[in-house]
């Protein structure tokens, strides 16, 4: 029987099968993923095939993994070299922000949204904590969202103290299976809570001291909405490493260089100092955010120091 796995703790899966049971499950034997060095073959979101234990009720052994439509992934903060699949065949990702307490930096959204376009995944970008901004603040987030609904993202101001914007996340989400991810502490399992009545996910104060959020989740879990919207929750993001990209593609998921790739004197362009860019000729034009250009730069410079 085939089924969709909903959580991974390292060795146990809980598979969602067509009988509509939760299965215990474990692997059979060992997998490889096809040219990925990832901590666990299997990730949230995965379908598989499952046989149930004859001996054990609600246990079952994953015998197959079927093919993923398309997957996010970070460097593993565990093992050198290695990755680790955040969750697959995702609809979307919502990445919740806030632009303090904790803060959310550009660059760190620039990176999610480079890893998501990688996929070709569609993004939000959902801005948290509306109610503890100061006038200076609301004036950031503001001039954040114009500069990424310009490029053609989707994005909000909500609060989830005071539950304002919650109907129209929950209209974002709808018929679709969407990937929840962020810093530790912006809000995503009081988002969760929210959007899944009687759910109780354990929320974390954010220390005044560091800015910084205590860990909730600890691993990433798969929830039903309704009969035909699902959200998966992630653990608390500090560091986004961009894995498998070579330095000439990271400008392929930035859209607003994408519609001018081609157009370089050099094919090997990188957009830096390169005589007849398109790309650096458009951001002199003010085509091109000179933040988001700070981001593309920033992320070739970390693939040159590993090279």
């Amino acid at each position: 029987m085939k089924g969709q796995v909903y959580k991974s703790t390292g060795s146990w899966y809980d598979v969602k099968a067509e009988d509509g049971k939760v299965y215990q499950s474990r692997l059979r034997g060992k997998f490889k993923q096809k040219g990925l060095k990832v901590n666990n073959p299997i990730a949230v979101g995965d379908f598989v095939e499952l046989e149930p234990d004859e001996q054990h009720e609600n246990t079952g052994l994953i015998t197959g993994i079927l093919n993923r439509e398309n997957y996010l992934i970070r460097k593993s903060t565990r093992k050198s070299g290695f990755s680790h699949i955040l969750a697959s065949n995702l609809d979307q990702t919502l990445l919740l922000a806030t632009v303090s307490f904790p803060r959310t930096s550009q660059g760190f959204i620039d990176r999610f949204l480079v890893s998501a376009e990688s996929f070709r995944i569609p993004s939000l970008v959902i801005f948290n904590k509306k109610d503890l901004l100061n006038e200076k603040e609301l004036e950031k987030v503001k001039e954040w969202q114009e500069m990424y609904e310009h490029i053609g993202y989707t994005t909000d101001l909500i609060s989830l103290e005071t539950q304002e914007g919650i109907d129209t996340v929950l209209s974002y989400l709808k018929n679709k299976t969407t990937l929840i991810a962020g810093h530790s502490g912006v809000g995503k399992s009081t988002l969760l809570n929210a959007l899944i009545p009687g759910l109780k996910q354990k929320t974390g104060e954010v220390s005044a001291f560091a800015n910084k959020g205590t860990h909730t989740t600890t691993f990433a879990e798969m929830f039903d909405i309704d009969g035909v919207s699902k959200v998966i929750d992630t653990p608390g993001i500090k560091e986004l490493g961009l894995v498998d990209m070579e330095p000439e593609e990271i400008s392929h998921y930035f859209p607003e260089m994408r519609e001018h790739l081609g157009e370089c004197r050099f094919n090997n362009c990188l957009h830096v100092n390169e005589p007849g860019c398109r790309i650096v000729e458009a951001l002199e034009d003010g085509e091109i955010f000179p933040e988001r250009y700070m981001s593309y730069l920033s992320m070739l410079e970390d693939y040159d120091s590993h090279r």
